[in-house]
């Protein structure tokens, strides 16, 4: 069959996942009349921990982070064993746990309103940097001092511990609910100070960051893409690459968010599994599975669809 007579390839979820990463953008935060009301929304599901990076205090947002509520569980723990409270955090690390070992870091790639920032600002024309590989396991340092040793160790004369990663360091909580409690609750300006300008500063730097380099703050900084990482190698939803049928042409690390050449580990901590790497290889090299089923993209060399008639899947 030649090349003009191919029929087109049909177009997959994962060729609309921008669609996918709006909805679950408005999805974690649909409870819009907080923002009229110029309050933050305390449904009974807000202690529900979502699957993403989402400020608990944004104005809208509809669950906990899971990351915020970790630090909330070391931050406590002092003082909870002090009164013999035997909490342990159980739910959040099952959350946790059952959420990685389902799909690995699969969220930060289809679900984070965050992820979805930062893909559409590096999309400005710019010039575009690399990020040294040595700077993405920085992200394992600020999940172990951050959220864990500091709201852990650091405790004021109750017992209790500060979420550090929230106070200090996390741009979505400024994006997401700092600067919009700014704007809706006029009360609370006469509080800016010192906190406030660096968390704003901070954010600023991380946005021009994203214009150049592709998810810096996902690859460098996030603690929760630290932690689902960890599972990709082992969870339930797999990457595959043939290696009968890779080229190493790199056409797949060029079109990745996260730069990675998916062919040297296709289940690496750094993966996102947006599945940009299946639609980019023309050569059928790529594929994922998922609870018994696979899906391979068309090798369009032999003019075959090779994965489609395979697989027949979707999310």
């Amino acid at each position: 069959m030649s090349a003009s007579a191919r029929p087109p390839v049909p177009r997959k979820p994962r060729d609309r996942r921008h669609w996918y990463q709006a909805f679950f953008a408005l999805g974690l935060n649909a409870w819009l009349p907080s923002w009229f009301k110029g309050e933050i929304f305390q449904g009974g599901i807000k202690g529900v921990c979502v699957p993403a990076l989402n400020c608990y205090s944004c104005p809208s947002a509809m669950g906990a982070c899971p990351v915020g509520a970790l630090q909330t569980f070391f931050g406590g723990l002092r003082f909870n064993l002090s009164i013999a409270e035997k909490k342990f955090g159980l739910y959040v690390a099952g959350f946790m746990a059952a959420v990685g070992s389902a799909v690995g870091r699969l969220p930060c790639g289809w679900v984070c309103p965050f992820g979805f920032v930062q893909d559409l600002l590096h999309k400005i024309p710019s010039p575009k940097l690399r990020i040294p590989r040595a700077m993405t396991f920085l992200r394992y340092a600020v999940l172990a001092v951050m959220v864990v040793a500091l709201p852990l160790l650091i405790v004021d004369e109750v017992g209790y511990g500060q979420t550090w990663f929230c106070k200090w360091i996390c741009p979505a909580g400024t994006l997401g609910a700092g600067l919009p409690l700014m704007l809706i609750k006029p009360d609370i300006r006469p509080l800016i100070g010192f906190m406030y300008y660096w968390k704003v500063g901070l954010l600023a730097l991380f946005l021009a960051w994203f214009v150049v380099s592709r998810r810096p703050f996902c690859r460098t900084i996030c603690p929760l893409g630290a932690v689902w990482g960890l599972f990709n190698k082992a969870s339930l939803f797999r990457m595959a690459v043939d290696d009968g049928k890779c080229t190493r042409c790199d056409k797949c690390r060029r079109d990745c968010p996260v730069d990675m050449k998916i062919y040297e580990s296709a289940n690496s901590p750094d993966c996102v599994r947006c599945l940009k790497c299946i639609s980019s290889c023309k050569f059928g090299a790529v594929s994922y599975g998922f609870l018994g089923k696979t899906e391979t993209a068309p090798d369009l060399r032999a003019g075959k669809a090779a994965g489609s008639g395979a697989a027949g899947t979707g999310h």
